[in-house]
C-alpha cells in the first residue's frame, strides 16, 4: 500500500494511521470480548449465590453492564474510524503500470497510419453543422456552455453506433441494460466516485442522489449486498446510459464541439468475475473495445495510463486513443480499468469459493461507444465537399446510408 500511494503521488502516512486505527480496533474488540465473557459468567453466578454473596455479584455484574457498554461504544468507533480512512484510499496499482502523470503514459501499441489529406481537413464541428448534425447555439441558450442538440443525421450517427456497440456485446455474451441515471450516496461512494473525483459529479441534494457519469455506477450496484453464482464464468452486462459531467476544473479545455461537455451518451461493458480471472478479462475487454475501433476504420494506439491519471478505484487501466486528423494528436475514445476487489468489497458484492465460503468478487469496466466517437468518425471519413463516408460496419445501422452528405 505504501508502494501503491507513493506511485500515484498520494499520501503514505495514511498508511500508518491505518495500521493504528486497526490496533486500536483490535484492542477494542478484545477488551469487549473480555468484558462480555466476564459478564456472563458472573450472570450464571447470581442465580446459585448465598444471600450474602449475591449483592456482591449484582453488584459487579452492573458495573460489567457499564464497562461493556464503554467497551462497545468504543470498538464501535475505532471500526467506524478506520472504515472512513480505509474508504479514502484508492485501489493498490499493478506493478506493471508506468509511474508519472498525465503524459507518462506507456503507448502499448499503435493500429493505422492517419490519413494524408489533398485538401485541408475540417474539424468535426465545421463538418457536423454542414451536415445539419449538431446546433451548439440552441444547446448552449437551451442548458448552458457545452450543452448541445444532436439532429438530423447526427442523432441517427449516434443511435447506429451505441446500437452498433450494442450488438457486438450481446454477440460476445454480454446482457443488454438500460441503466437508472441517478443512484444513492452509498452506490456513488462505492464505486469509488466520490473522492478525489467528487466535484466532477452533479448532486441533487433534496432528494440526496447522485446523476451518474457512467453506466458503470449503477451496474456496480446492481449486484450490492448478493452473493453470485460465478461457478459458470464472469457476468457480463453492457449499459446504455446518458452520462452528466461537470467537467470542473476543465474550463479552456476542449470547449469546441462535442469533446468535452456535460452530457453525452455511452455504452459500457461492465463484469463481475473471480479475482484470479480478472487480468485476463482485462485483456479481453481490450479486445471487444479494438474490435469496435476497427469496425470505424480509424487509426488508434492504446495506452497504458500512468499511476497518477488512474481513477480511484482502478488497478491499472488501458485508454484506447483514436487520431483526430485537425488537432494532429491521438485523444481518448475509450478506456477499460481492472478495479479487482476495490469495488465490490465497498458494495458487498461476492461470490461462493470452492470452499462454499463467501468470496470479494472483482469488477471490470470498459467502454464500446460514446458520442465522443462522432468526432473520430467525421473527421477522418470526411470528402472535400464536406460529406463523410460512413464505415461500412456502421452502415447497417444507419439504413445503408454509404455517405453523409451536407444539407446546404
Amino acid at each position: 500500500m505504501r508502494a501503491s500511494q507513493r506511485a500515484r503521488g498520494e499520501d503514505e502516512g495514511v498508511v500508518d494511521k491505518l495500521l493504528g486505527l486497526d490496533t486500536r480496533r483490535r484492542s477494542a474488540i478484545a477488551n469487549a470480548d473480555r468484558l462480555r465473557a466476564e459478564q456472563k459468567s458472573v450472570s450464571k453466578q447470581v442465580p446459585k449465590a448465598s444471600a450474602d454473596d449475591r449483592p456482591a455479584l449484582l453488584t459487579r455484574a452492573k458495573e460489567l453492564a457499564a464497562q461493556v457498554k464503554a467497551a462497545e461504544t468504543e470498538q464501535n468507533s475505532a471500526s467506524e474510524e478506520f472504515d472512513q480512512l480505509f474508504r479514502t484510499v484508492p485501489n493498490l496499482v499493478h506493478p506493471d503500470v508506468p509511474v508519472g502523470g498525465e503524459d507518462d503514459f506507456t503507448v502499448l501499441k499503435t493500429v493505422g497510419e492517419p490519413r494524408s489529406f489533398d485538401f485541408t481537413p475540417r474539424d468535426h464541428l465545421e463538418l457536423m453543422e454542414g451536415l445539419g448534425a449538431v446546433d451548439m447555439e440552441r444547446g448552449a441558450k437551451v442548458s448552458g456552455s457545452r450543452f448541445y442538440f444532436l439532429s438530423g443525421v447526427g442523432a441517427q450517427l449516434q443511435l447506429g453506433l451505441l446500437n452498433m456497440a450494442v450488438a457486438q456485446a450481446m454477440a460476445s455474451g454480454f446482457t443488454p441494460m438500460i441503466t437508472p441515471s441517478l443512484v444513492r450516496p452509498e452506490i456513488m461512494a462505492g464505486t469509488g466516485f466520490l473522492g478525489a473525483h467528487s466535484s466532477e459529479v452533479y448532486r441533487l441534494r433534496d432528494d440526496d442522489l447522485y446523476l451518474v457519469g457512467t453506466s458503470e455506477v449503477p451496474l456496480a450496484g446492481f449486484h450490492s449486498d448478493e452473493i453470485l453464482d460465478l461457478s459458470d464464468g464472469a457476468r457480463r452486462y453492457a449499459g446504455w446510459s446518458s452520462c452528466y459531467r461537470r467537467e470542473a476544473g476543465s474550463y479552456g479545455k476542449d470547449t469546441r464541439g462535442i469533446i468535452r461537455v456535460h452530457q453525452f451518451d455511452k455504452v459500457e461493458m461492465f463484469v463481475y468475475t473471480k479475482p484470479e480471472d480478472a487480468e485476463a478479462e482485462h485483456e479481453r475487454l481490450l479486445g471487444w473495445e479494438e474490435q469496435m475501433l476497427a469496425a470505424i476504420e480509424v487509426p488508434y494506439r492504446v495506452i497504458d495510463t500512468a499511476t497518477g491519471d488512474l481513477g480511484t478505484s482502478a488497478h491499472r487501466k488501458f485508454d484506447c486513443e483514436a487520431w483526430v486528423p485537425t488537432q494532429e494528436t491521438y485523444r481518448e475514445l475509450t478506456s477499460t480499468s481492472n478495479c479487482t476487489t476495490f469495488q465490490a468489497r465497498r458494495l458487498s458484492v461476492r461470490y461462493r469459493g470452492e470452499n462454499g465460503k463467501p468470496q470479494i468478487a472483482a469488477t471490470l469496466n470498459g467502454t464500446l461507444a460514446t458520442t465522443r466517437w462522432i468526432v473520430a468518425i467525421v473527421e477522418n471519413h470526411q470528402q472535400p465537399d464536406g460529406s463523410v463516408r460512413v464505415p461500412e460496419a456502421l452502415r447497417p445501422f444507419l439504413g445503408g446510408r454509404a455517405v453523409l452528405e451536407p444539407i446546404g
